[in-house]
């Protein structure tokens, strides 16, 4: 029997390749190699996922005495190796495509399939990059990608605009409902650029991003992005199109400014959503007064109401929320105490850091109330 490739690992490093780079298999496709995982051995193994938007592709260290490629079904590989003894995996493919996987004294034939029929994963062509710790990049994206649109009519709003100037790196997703916007400084910059990146591939890039200061890589291509988080790349698609103008669609010149602890207030509309259910919605109420802010709830399920104290006069303005909207905004909101703008009974709210220092704003919009 000839061989077409052999390699052995530990089994931890080839499970969590594995792991990795599943989340961009696809799921049902008319290419069957595309249900699979391909891997490549020769200095090292190389492992990669693709479903022809978002491909993940990771590097990890083996024992390659047979170089070669073959591509293996993802949810397959990924069944035998979880199950395997936690000790070095070897895995050998026969010219015919019989892939035999052994590890102590479990062992397994499946059939496999030749990588020629696995599509390329783009090249990017480096137009820019960036530079930013990981546990940074991956606060960024999961204190935005809440607001990312779920709406396919507006395709570029399914994802986060970065922005990249001298100011830094800001993030902005938006829904329709709500916007989230984060700012951190980047120690270098190769100019001033921006882009628009995938929610669905954001939240693989957070998930692949540790919490620790060692760099990750966001490279700008013409149609695609790169991101390279140590031994893994990510690699998606720009989305094109006009992003919200998001400057001009936050106001700033609010008249009413208070102070809350943003623990304190998520409790409170936690207390009065209990009324509130898919089936029975009804906006939170929410009465701004001088050091507090009242809270009610109404519908066939029965009334609730709590305040939550606050620092400054809401000069007694009334205003209705989506309570998940305003409670996710509280939730993903970096402080312990956050200030908030208001304007009018229909006019957005907005969070703010305390501190002066904007480093974080979400905008939520109101739900008009009827009069009760």
């Amino acid at each position: 029997m000839n061989l077409l490739m052999k390699f052995s690992c530990e089994k931890a490093l080839l499970q969590s390749a594995i792991n990795t780079c599943s989340r961009a298999v696809a799921a049902k496709t008319t290419i069957p190699a595309l249900e699979g995982i391909l891997m490549e051995a020769g200095r090292e193994l190389t492992v990669s996922g693709y479903n022809m938007n978002t491909g993940i592709r990771t590097v990890l260290e083996a024992e390659v005495s047979t170089p070669g490629s073959m591509v293996l079904n993802a949810k397959l590989l990924g069944e035998i190796v979880r199950r395997l003894p936690d000790d070095m995996v070897t895995v050998s493919v026969s010219d015919k495509y019989v892939v035999s996987v052994s590890c102590g004294d479990a062992s397994y034939e499946v059939p496999g399939l030749s990588s020629e029929d696995y599509p390329e994963l783009p090249e990017v062509e480096m137009q820019n990059s960036i530079s930013i710790a990981q546990n940074v990049l991956r606060s960024m994206i999961g204190e935005t990608a809440f607001s990312v649109s779920t709406n396919e009519s507006r395709p570029v709003h399914t994802g986060a605009l970065f922005e990249i100037d001298d100011t830094g790196l800001t993030m902005v997703a938006v829904d329709g409902y709500r916007l989230a916007l984060r700012r951190e400084k980047l120690e270098q910059m190769n100019g001033e650029f921006s882009f628009v990146a995938p929610g669905s591939a954001l939240n693989e890039v957070e998930k692949i991003c540790g919490d620790i200061d060692e760099l990750a890589t966001i490279t700008l291509g013409q149609r695609h992005i790169l991101f390279e988080v140590g031994s893994t790349q990510l690699i998606c698609r720009r989305l094109e199109g006009d992003f919200l103008d998001y400057r001009n669609a936050i106001p700033r010149s609010n008249p009413i400014s208070v102070t809350v602890s943003t623990k304190d207030l998520m409790n409170s509309i936690d207390r009065v959503s209990v009324v509130i259910s898919e089936k029975l919605k009804s906006p939170v109420r929410c009465l701004f007064r001088d050091g507090s802010v009242q809270l009610s709830a109404r519908t066939a399920s029965g009334e609730a109401a709590d305040i939550c104290r606050l620092e400054g006069d809401g000069k007694d303005l009334e205003i209705g929320f989506n309570n998940r909207y305003l409670m996710e905004a509280l939730r993903y909101a970096p402080a312990e105490t956050v200030k908030i703008e208001l304007n009018t009974g229909i006019s957005p709210c907005i969070i703010l850091p305390e501190d002066g220092e904007e480093n974080f704003l979400y905008m939520v919009l109101p739900v008009r109330l009827k009069a009760q």
